[in-house]
């Protein structure tokens, strides 16, 4: 794929790079993002549907948020909302009002136009781990605090699996660069590593500004083309319960005066941070994320925004999170149905608590997958390596969930459920009758090798097959994989000046000192 733009040629994509990932190591299904066939999961009648709008509309009106940051009071005052101090209360026509103009869909487009997205409606998209400060793999054995060369490697798996369709924040926090610079060399990498949409930390003004500098270098365009469509995205969460933090609404605004992805995700935990009842959670995280969209849109009218659920519930004994458990499936489920009600796009997460890439850590990782799923999530952080509640990144889990998130994609092929001539068959159980098998029939035989998924890490041999094989676990086979994709990866094209570009920008900006820390 090349395309041409006004500043220079950019060569490389999606064909030339599937040539070099996909068949060396793994047979892998091709990038196709799903688009969700099937109808939600609603736990809640219309009157649980208004009772959370009201719950949360109240929280709004009667109780309000804190807004730690001046600028965003000044911003909400100026726009009729009540603010006292930090508090901010709004009245709930005023909130449909502005949450109105959202638009229902978005795309966003990164440096490979092959690679753009589709965020809303019906379209599911996967991520990658984000922001655990600590790694583990088989070969370590250990829980260690990440590295650069740790981070590369995780973004060399997001780059490689096709099931995986963004590049979230860093997957593994590298706690060897110095956070003042960290941004500059991680984006550089990931932005070298990777062609799939990039994320901005929304952590001050100079992180954000450096990131959407990149991208739109690392794009060849202007910044009027930058500012025309979004091209990147951040995420943030409030501080439960009810606050906004400075730093955070600081990107949140400079994001969305550029017009650019913003997605707010509330991280409620029951019990903990939020009513231990999953429906005051639930409205908690609302009130908490529609201001924050009511923000954006005063900004900027029609800006690109979804709202996110990170609701789950504590283990009331020792007050850690969990996740993938009955109550955040339910959560995720009733997130989505009040989505569809505010006619936003929505974001949910592939999340657990184990501590290592065991069968606990796939349970409830599926589990709250499938929640996305079924609640019409379009956007699922953290769908591949996440572990300890976020605390530990692990390449053999990321290896593990991508497994699933195929699954997914072929789950929600309209071919499995087709229902013409051809898929009912009735020839072919004619010509088989009540004696024979199908193995060998033509039916079979012009169908047998797209029939049906083909797994790329599970073993379907039988236990003496396994056995001889070497009987190895899933884990460990998924560890043997990591290996050799990384050590026979190729990153995607591009062009010389464009790097060279982004190099010199780097290297400007830490002799300026990148970010300020107070260490």
């Amino acid at each position: 794929m090349a395309r041409s733009s006004t500043r220079r040629t950019r060569s490389g994509g999606r064909a030339g790079a599937q040539d070099r990932r996909g068949s060396a190591v793994i047979e892998q299904m091709p990038w196709k993002p799903p688009v969700n066939i099937d109808r939600p999961t609603e736990p809640l009648g219309p009157e649980g549907v208004e009772a959370i709008h009201d719950g949360a509309m109240r929280i709004l009106e009667e109780i309000g948020i804190e807004f730690l940051n001046d600028e965003a009071c000044t911003i909400l005052k100026k726009a009729g909302c009540t603010v006292d101090g930090q508090n901010v209360r709004m009245g709930r026509d005023f909130v449909m009002e502005w949450i109105g103009k959202a638009p229902s869909e978005f795309t966003l487009t990164p440096r490979n136009p092959d690679r753009k997205i589709e965020i809303g409606g019906k379209n599911l998209v996967f991520g990658n781990v984000s922001s655990p400060p600590n790694y583990f793999d088989m070969a370590i054995g250990k829980k260690v605090p990440g590295t650069r060369e740790m981070c590369k490697d995780l973004l060399r798996l997001t780059q490689y699996f096709n099931c995986i369709h963004f590049a979230g924040g860093y997957p593994v926090e590298p706690v060897d660069i110095h956070a003042s610079v960290r941004h500059l060399d991680v984006l550089y990498d990931k932005l070298t590593l990777t062609d799939k949409v990039m994320h901005a930390y929304s952590l001050g003004k100079e992180r954000v500004e450096d990131v959407m500098e990149m991208v739109r270098i690392s794009q060849g365009i202007s910044h009027e083309e930058f500012d025309a469509s979004p091209r990147m995205y951040t995420n943030i969460n409030s501080t439960s319960p009810l606050k906004h933090d400075h730093p955070m609404m600081d990107g949140w605004m400079r994001m969305a005066k550029r017009g650019q992805g913003l997605v707010v995700t509330p991280f409620t935990l029951a019990g903990a941070m939020a009513p231990v009842t999953m429906s005051g959670a639930v409205a908690q995280s609302l009130a908490e994320a529609l201001c924050a969209v009511v923000l954006a849109q005063i900004i900027r009218p029609g800006c690109p925004v979804a709202i996110g659920t990170f609701t789950s519930n504590v283990d009331m004994k020792s007050g850690a999170p969990a996740f993938g458990t009955p109550e955040y499936m339910r959560a995720t489920q009733m997130t989505g149905q009040m989505a569809r009600y505010y006619k936003l796009p929505m974001r949910s997460s592939g999340v657990c608590a184990a501590n290592v890439p065991d069968g606990q850590a796939m349970w409830e990782t599926s589990n709250s997958l499938w929640a996305a799923v079924q609640s019409g999530t379009n956007m699922v952080y953290h769908a591949a390596g996440w572990l300890e509640g976020g605390l530990i990144a692990s390449p053999e889990k990321f290896i593990m969930d991508c497994e699933v998130l195929q699954q997914i994609q072929r789950y929600m092929e309209p071919e499995i459920c087709a229902t013409g001539p051809d898929e009912i068959a009735l020839d072919a159980i004619k010509s088989v009758g009540n004696q024979g098998h199908f193995f060998g029939i033509q039916h079979t035989q012009d169908r047998y090798t797209t029939a049906f998924y083909q797994p790329f890490l599970s073993d379907w041999r039988n236990f003496e097959g396994w056995e001889v094989a070497g009987g190895i676990w899933t884990a460990e086979r998924a560890h043997h994989m990591f290996k050799e994709i990384v050590s026979s990866f190729e990153p995607p094209a591009m062009d010389d000046a464009i790097r060279e570009e982004l190099a010199d920008f780097v290297a400007r900006r830490k002799s300026e000192g990148g970010a300020p820390t107070d260490f």
